[in-house]
């Protein structure tokens, strides 16, 4: 199972911050982590939200400043929007309020 820690996350939300993909991307996924925080025993505790956040969590790590190559292609819309399904499920399931940053 993929995990990013807190730390991972709040850092992946700084790095793609000017990003128009990945930016909504990683403020997405803090949103599903606090929620997480705010209604469980902790992200890091409860896999269910960072099962749904698997594809999200990929798009962000691959895309890594330090881990990109520099001629690699910019991540789509579309790219996102896929990692964003299982994520919208799982909000639908739990009756989440979390918020998701669509992309530009």
């Amino acid at each position: 199972m993929r995990f990013m820690n807190e730390w991972d996350i709040l850092t992946a939300e700084a790095n793609f911050a000017d990003d128009p993909v990945l930016g909504p991307a990683a403020n997405t996924l803090r949103n599903l982590m606090d929620w997480a925080n705010r209604n469980s025993d902790g992200w890091c505790y409860w896999p269910k939200p960072c099962r749904a956040a698997a594809k999200l969590q990929a798009l962000l790590e691959d895309n890594h400043p330090n881990r990109r190559p520099w001629d690699a292609p910019a991540v789509t819309v579309a790219q996102y929007a896929k990692a964003l399904v299982p994520i919208k499920a799982f909000r639908t399931r739990q009756a989440a309020d979390f918020v998701i940053v669509e992309a530009s």
